[in-house]
């Protein structure tokens, strides 16, 4: 338990720090299972400075809606906010769990693909960051064309850009 609280010490002092340099008006944030990187810490805080989103579950996909207490857990485990009438659809940046990455820093999910469908609905791609709680990724190229990709990857000990990665093939 302890290393678990470490790892998400770093890991929240880590995208912070990145949040602080990107425009973060309206940010999409995942609210955590027990067995993904706890982020909310760093949710809470960008809560002060921004519009904050929590995916509520639709379907085959979900909708955003505003990050408010108290927070209900649904049938699949997930802790959602309340749902709203908004049709909220313009977000600057989306903090994304991901259980690994191929080569081209495409997510591996849980098998659902809710986050492709959303994602494919959106007119404008935000910066999208995967957190995960270890690195686990592989140079292979595994995902299909519709999985989603990050600008950014972010583990308590990694930082992984599309730039980075480019730069790693080349030494």
């Amino acid at each position: 338990m302890h290393n678990q609280l470490y790892k998400n010490h770093l890991l929240n002092t880590k995208l912070l720090k990145e949040l602080k340099f990107k425009k973060r008006k309206n940010i999409l944030f995942y609210y955590p299972l027990s067995f993904e990187s706890n982020v909310t810490r760093t949710l809470k805080q960008m809560r002060k400075k921004s519009n904050i989103f929590v995916p509520f579950m639709e379907a085959e996909s979900f909708k955003m809606v505003p990050f408010r207490l108290p927070l209900k857990q649904n049938s699949f485990g997930i802790f959602e906010a309340g749902n709203t009438i908004r049709n909220i659809k313009n977000i600057d940046i989306a903090i994304v769990p991901a259980v690994g990455v191929d080569g081209n820093l495409q997510r591996v999910g849980f098998g659902k693909g809710m986050y492709d469908r959303f994602f494919a609905k959106l007119k404008k791609r935000p910066y999208i960051i995967f957190i995960q709680p270890e690195i686990c990724y592989t140079k292979e190229f595994i995902c299909d064309s519709y999985d989603i990709a990050c600008d950014l990857l972010l583990t308590p000990k990694a930082r992984i850009s599309p730039v980075a990665k480019v730069e790693k093939r080349k030494k």
